[in-house]
């Protein structure tokens, strides 16, 4: 049997746009993943409570708000804590280049910027999430 992907979105920090999050729960849905979104200004310890919780595989981070090298670094160390090595996370937004590498030493598995396509989004999921 296939379980579903279960994906976890978030947008954390306090960020009040969210509809580029809610195009990509949208589309993780209609390619068949289990999607739960956690909804606007989560705090990086609710965002790894809900990965914990749901036994997410995925975590899609979307951040437009600047903080990400705050509190991308600060969840992952959260995950990490947590024994959620295993979980496949995933930042979108406005993410300069130069705080790409950072954030992928942190532990984030890609960065997605402006432009990227939710086709490509999920092929990555795809391709990158552990195998249960």
């Amino acid at each position: 049997m296939n379980d579903k992907i279960r994906v976890i979105v978030a947008k954390p920090g306090l960020d009040g746009h969210d509809r580029g999050a809610k195009i990509i729960a949208l589309s993780f849905r209609d390619a068949g993943f289990e999607v739960i979104y956690t909804g606007l200004r989560q705090t990086p310890e609710q965002i790894v409570n809900a990965a914990l919780q749901e036994d997410a595989d995925v975590v899609g981070l979307s951040v437009l708000s600047g903080a990400h090298m705050t509190l991308c670094p600060r969840i992952m160390e959260l995950m990490k804590k947590e024994g959620l090595d295993d979980v496949l996370v995933l930042v979108g937004g406005i993410i300069p280049d130069q705080d790409i590498p950072k954030l992928k030493e942190s532990g984030i598995a890609q960065v997605f910027q402006p432009g990227a396509s939710t086709e490509e989004i999920i092929a990555f999921v795809r391709n990158n999430v552990r195998q249960k």
